[in-house]
């Protein structure tokens, strides 16, 4: 899979499904079972380590994490998040640690935010690095957002996402991934840009829907020190291990869920 091989199956109509993949392992499973885009994830922080957010997750966390992924799979995109702190600041070094995620096995960066993210997304490609831009509810900002809300739900909010997917846009990146919005809003952004979008609880006319592993796994139950029986998953969550009975078929369904457009359905959409 390449960005242009995505592009051609989007104007045929067929939907794309991305997963969250930490390893060489999955990488290996998931490209059999037919997942188009693998993300390796500042998930990592809550799902791998435990932690409350994504906010500790490091550079060499993330190259390590993307080698093994690249070991895996022969055929897969493979999609790298730049760990907060890696890209805000500095567009030198935003493009230094871009390239660096490139040279472990990636083939795209995805970074968070709009406004002043626009001109680090614009440099990132100015420089040969194409770039997921991600919008809506954006982990590595859940201090300031004030927790795990759904964006976008106001006039102002959602008129402010849609400004920052049209200059993301306009700025080169390569696709918008939209996260806890509301599926309107979503369905109109995907309709007026000229890149992909991928969704997470943001509806059913995403050009592609993506979830965390252990979420679809079902086996995620909130911070390491937490007791598993105050966690409660979000909206967009389907157990497809439950509905199956085996890791490799839950992938399976996952992906033909996507496909035939059957997830996510309204019960997971905002």
């Amino acid at each position: 899979m390449t960005l242009p091989k995505l592009n051609y199956l989007i104007e045929r109509g067929e939907k794309f499904a991305m997963l969250t993949c930490y390893d060489a392992t999955y990488a290996k499973l998931m490209e059999a079972e037919g997942v188009d885009i693998l993300l390796v994830g500042d998930s990592l922080g809550m799902v791998l380590q435990g932690a409350n957010d994504t906010l500790g997750v490091t550079m060499q966390d993330m190259l390590y994490h993307t080698k093994a992924v690249a070991t895996g799979t022969k055929q897969a995109l493979i999609m790298a998040d730049m760990p907060c702190g890696s890209y805000e600041h500095n567009v030198e070094i935003a493009l230094k640690n871009a390239q660096a995620l490139l040279q472990s096995g990636a083939h795209i960066v995805k970074i968070e935010g709009g406004g002043a993210m626009v001109e680090t997304a614009r440099y990132l490609v100015s420089h040969g690095v194409p770039v997921c831009a991600h919008l809506g509810f954006t982990p590595q900002s859940v201090t300031q957002l004030g927790g795990y809300k759904i964006q976008g739900k106001t006039e102002a909010a959602a008129n402010q996402i849609m400004l920052d997917a049209k200059a993301m846009s306009d700025a080169g990146v390569s696709m918008v991934l939209l996260e806890m919005v509301p599926a309107h809003l979503a369905s109109k952004i995907t309709q007026t840009i000229s890149v992909p979008t991928i969704g997470i609880g943001a509806g059913l006319d995403c050009s592609g829907q993506v979830l965390v592993l252990q979420d679809l796994l079902g086996i995620y139950t909130g911070p390491a020190q937490k007791s598993p029986d105050a966690f409660k998953a979000p909206r967009f969550v389907r157990n497809f291990l439950a509905e199956t009975g085996s890791v490799q078929s839950a992938v399976r369904a996952y992906v033909q869920a996507v496909k035939s457009q059957t997830f996510p359905a309204q019960q997971h959409s905002y």
